[in-house]
């Protein structure tokens, strides 16, 4: 027998003959380090000689399976902030650097598959801060800054095309760039719920991106927007009902990440039911949201909405359906499962739907995803277990109406994370905004773009779905 190193505290193992271990008169050994126990609680290890804490961080390692439409990042044409003669100082000049560094910069990250939080919200802070300048009066005063309407700013829209909207307006900047941060926090979400193994504190990331960007798109609807001069096209990103739209989406896809902890962790199917029903209508309203628009742009969007306003109603009723179940109404929870089968299949016939619809977004067979087949198997063995149930124990009528989900979630509910632009970068002083002399500008400054001139699409990461993951990510 080969050699066994022991440990002291370890657990035995029998040996000896087969007739030996039937008898109970096997001699023990030592349990080999890679057979310790996983079942014993953590005092229980510690106690065996293990070390809970990494034990603990190895074993609790779960799939996400979730899938989540994006559309494209807003494009935009390269600005120089070359204000030659009107910047009448070094300091004046030196902000005008620090600006097109900085956005550049921030530009880059946008498709740089190794930027994280932490990276993003340094650049956004240094750009926006500075871009601030622009902007704010240094007296917080409420008249408005000179440098305003010096500078010409080009953006595409997620939804249509290439061709860029121009503004000569400093607010236009912010709130573009600001909406490709927020779309840049879904993505960075989405990427890591596509890992092939994730741990807690990723998946509170996961969550906690979701809300952050959810909070940056309410407060660029209710603080800038409606500052512009020019106003929105309707159809454009950051038209009303876009935005709305995009906020909702965020909040019902962070509840996704509260249902499959709230599932994972077996909290009560009362709880998981309510949250998936609120969850449900977060989508269908978003989906109301975009009716009126054209569904040449949005209508690949609004099958991901319909297909996910399904999924998380059929997840409503098969929670329901448990929960009745506990309560011995065995009929009633047949009849909600039978409801919930009838959303799963609609929702099965979307998922076509969506993977053969053309437009901006996600290409992907969302059926065939992980997340997609592992709720087909529950409702299916959930069904067939109150059938059985109910013809041995019950015997009660299945109605023939399904059951009112008059469902309210009192915990998990997802809110978005208050958003405040940085405070003027300290490089702007009343000597440096005094510097800019406009008298100095080129007649033909203010002259417009084409209006059909394009701008190249920024070259996003191609992020592809892991082995068994059961994750598309765009």
């Amino acid at each position: 027998m080969a050699a066994v190193t022991w440990l002291p505290g370890q657990p035995a193992l029998p040996a000896g003959s087969r007739r030996q271990r039937r008898a109970g008169t096997a001699p023990l050994l030592p349990c080999p380090p890679l057979l310790f126990p996983p079942l014993l609680s953590a005092p229980g290890r510690a106690a065996a000689g293990g070390p809970p804490q990494i034990w603990h961080k190895q074993h609790y390692r779960k799939k996400m399976t979730h899938w989540f439409h994006r559309n494209p990042l807003k494009a935009t044409a390269p600005v120089s902030f070359n204000f030659y003669g009107v910047a009448t100082t070094p300091a004046a000049t030196k902000v005008c650097n620090d600006l097109r560094l900085s956005r550049t910069r921030l530009l880059e990250l946008f498709t740089d598959s190794s930027c994280n939080p932490e990276m993003m919200k340094n650049a956004t802070d240094l750009y926006f801060s500075l871009l601030q300048g622009f902007i704010l009066s240094l007296d917080d005063s409420s008249q408005e800054c000179k440098l305003r309407y010096i500078q010409n700013f080009k953006w595409t829209d997620t939804l249509q095309g290439q061709v860029p909207n121009a503004q000569q307006d400093a607010v236009f900047e912010l709130v573009s760039m600001g909406f490709n941060v927020a779309l840049w926090y879904t993505k960075y979400a989405s990427r890591l719920a596509g890992k092939e193994d994730i741990t807690e504190d990723e998946a509170k990331d996961v969550h906690r991106s979701l809300k952050i960007a959810a909070g940056i798109f309410k407060h660029l609807k209710e603080s800038h927007i409606p500052k512009l001069i020019t106003p929105v096209e309707k159809g454009r990103d950051l038209e009303a009902r876009l935005i709305d739209s995009y906020i909702i989406q965020c909040q019902a896809e962070a509840q996704e990440v509260t249902i499959a902890r709230a599932i994972e962790l077996k909290h009560n199917p009362g709880l998981i039911a309510a949250l998936a029903y609120e969850t449900a209508n977060f989508y269908q309203k978003a989906d109301q949201t975009l009716s009126s628009l054209d569904p040449t742009y949005a209508g690949k969007w609004r099958k991901y909405l319909n297909l996910k306003t399904c999924f998380y109603m059929a997840y409503a009723y098969c929670y329901h359906g448990q929960t009745l179940l506990a309560s011995d109404k065995c009929g009633e929870a047949i009849r909600s499962l039978q409801e919930s089968e009838k959303f799963f299949a609609k929702a099965e016939a979307l998922c076509k739907e969506y993977g053969e619809t053309k437009g901006p977004g996600t290409t992907a067979k969302p059926s065939g995803h992980l997340f997609f087949r592992k709720l087909g198997s529950l409702i299916k063995n959930t069904l067939e277990k109150c059938q059985r149930e109910n013809g041995f124990i019950y015997f009660q009528k299945v109605p023939a109406e399904a059951p009112q989900l008059e469902l309210k979630a009192n915990y998990g509910l997802v809110e978005p994370v208050p958003f405040e632009f940085p405070a003027l970068n300290a490089h702007w002083t009343p000597e440096t905004l005094a510097a800019f002399d406009l008298t100095k500008r080129p007649k033909d400054d203010t002259a417009k773009p084409k209006p059909d001139e394009e701008v190249k699409p920024l070259k996003e990461p191609d992020i592809k779905p892991q082995k068994d993951s059961g994750c598309q990510i765009s």
